[in-house]
């Protein structure tokens, strides 16, 4: 069912804990998408460990990966009938929708944490001191790939509102955000922002935690943000499930989808989908234009770096799907030309 959530809490309205607790996804103490996402046994943890640690095969680039300084100007742009989105690496997203400023799962820092792996394509090519006011940060999910807590610092006294999953308030509380600045959603809550722009958090088929013993504590969702002009949707991290056609049917067609295509193996396939599902989730939402995230910026998986753009790119050409594939630091604009370049091709040896 589908329902609005208030910006401003009316008298009488539960605590955030008591709406955790109330959760249907929410028993036992931890939350659920219906099914054991990440069954992986100890044998299977040893084994992709060892891998990691001693297999060599391409999952960095040997070479500087080309990027671009962004352009702020289409970020900054008040128009009311636009959308662009400048990807800034992994799941980081600027996105201009109808003038509405958003970042998704904003991460600036080179390293993700202390012992984390290192941007593939260094520092950021942007400088944060001159991002204009902020209306929403859209948070995926807690995992240190995606909710960063220097990020979430240095935007907050330029965001007006932070959107998250049921439970991830609580480490945005900790970093100094204000709690009137948090919204909290279940799947298939609607944030109306204002009259004009709309945030529904939808499922996906993933997992929570950022140490030993928080696991499944806190929420994760995909994103459906709507305005009278455009529709989008953001996967955030997911396995391939039927989910994204009951939310296609429920809120599609999408102007564009942006979907993770990246950090996959047959060990986690739950949790992170194969690139030709990934277009085959695109086609479930009923999508336009598909713009693959969650690759070619950090050293997450086995596979080699530039091997989701391949198998992705392969899979849309099969099914006549325009994609876009940016650069780190350039901009998206609908119905311009399309930045689909094999940029990541170059110096490559097939």
């Amino acid at each position: 069912m589908l329902y609005s959530t208030s910006s401003a809490p009316a008298v009488g309205t539960i605590s955030k804990q008591e709406k955790i607790e109330n959760s249907l996804r929410f028993k036992n103490g931890k939350f659920t998408g219906g099914s054991d996402a990440l069954t992986m046994t100890f044998k299977d943890y040893f084994s992709s460990t060892w891998r990691f640690l001693f297999e060599k095969n391409d999952r960095t680039p040997n070479m500087d990966l080309p990027v671009r300084p962004v352009d702020l100007s289409h970020f900054k742009d008040k128009g009311s009938h636009q959308l662009n989105s400048t990807w800034l690496g992994h799941s980081s997203l600027m996105i201009n929708i109808s003038g509405y400023r958003i970042l998704t799962d904003p991460v600036f820092e080179k390293k993700v944490s202390l012992v984390g792996p290192t941007r593939f394509n260094g520092e950021l090519p942007l400088d944060t001191k001159k991002l204009p006011d902020i209306d929403l940060v859209i948070i995926s999910h807690d995992h240190y790939d995606h909710l960063n807590k220097y990020s979430i610092k240095l935007l907050k006294n330029i965001t007006k509102k932070f959107v998250t999953p049921l439970g991830v308030g609580k480490h945005l509380s900790s970093w100094g955000i204000p709690d009137d600045k948090i919204i909290e959603l279940t799947w298939w809550d609607t944030y109306d922002f204002d009259e004009h722009l709309k945030i529904t958090a939808t499922p996906a088929q993933h997992f929570s935690g950022r140490g030993l013993g928080d696991r499944n504590k806190t929420l994760w969702a995909s994103w459906v943000i709507s305005s009278p002009d455009h529709n989008i949707f953001f996967s955030g991290d997911s396995g391939y499930f039927d989910g994204f056609k009951t939310i296609g049917d429920a809120f599609g067609p999408f102007d564009i989808t942006f979907i993770e295509c990246g950090a996959y193996n047959e060990l986690w396939h739950k949790v992170h989908m194969f690139p030709e599902e990934t277009v085959k989730a695109h086609l479930d939402l009923k999508g336009k234009l598909l713009h693959p995230i969650h690759w070619g910026t950090f050293n997450l998986a086995l596979h080699p770096w530039y091997e989701p753009m391949e198998r992705l790119a392969a899979a849309a050409r099969s099914n006549q799907i325009p994609i876009a594939t940016p650069m780190v630091g350039e901009t998206i604009t609908l119905n311009a030309k399309t930045l689909n370049s094999l940029w990541w091709r170059h110096g490559l040896v097939f």
